[in-house]
């Protein structure tokens, strides 16, 4: 199993949010994610300025294996996306936790960010998934 950094917090559908020191949340998709998608070919991610709403999908990755919708973790404001995917998409597969990052939202309400899952909580449902 992929190592879980402790500063992230989960969706149970494989979303990770990273809260950073300007108040502002950086959303990705897990290295279990990656994983299971495969090689990633495509990223399709929101405009910046737009508003997302937890829980809806705000950015789709596509593998040689299929599609995924990417569901954000919080609402906020779409203000900065990850354009470097755009030419580069494998760099989700290889740093999911870094380079790999998606978007930057600026969150709406940040008590959202405490209903997610800790990484102890992530490791445990991926423990189950597992079997």
């Amino acid at each position: 199993m992929s190592e879980i950094p402790g500063d992230l917090k989960f969706l149970k559908s494989h979303e990770w949010a990273r809260v950073e020191d300007s108040g502002q949340v950086t959303i990705g998709i897990s290295d279990h994610a990656q994983g299971l998608l495969g090689d990633l070919v495509y990223v399709e991610l929101p405009e910046v300025g737009e508003s997302v709403v937890a829980g809806t999908a705000v950015a789709v990755v596509e593998s040689v294996k299929a599609a995924s919708d990417v569901y954000s973790p919080i609402s906020g404001t779409v203000v900065a996306v990850n354009s470097a995917l755009t030419d580069k998409p494998e760099t989700i597969n290889e740093d999911a936790y870094g380079e790999g990052w998606l978007l930057v939202l600026a969150p709406e309400d940040m008590d959202q960010v405490n209903e997610l899952l800790s990484p102890d909580d992530y490791a445990a449902l991926l423990d189950e998934e597992d079997h």
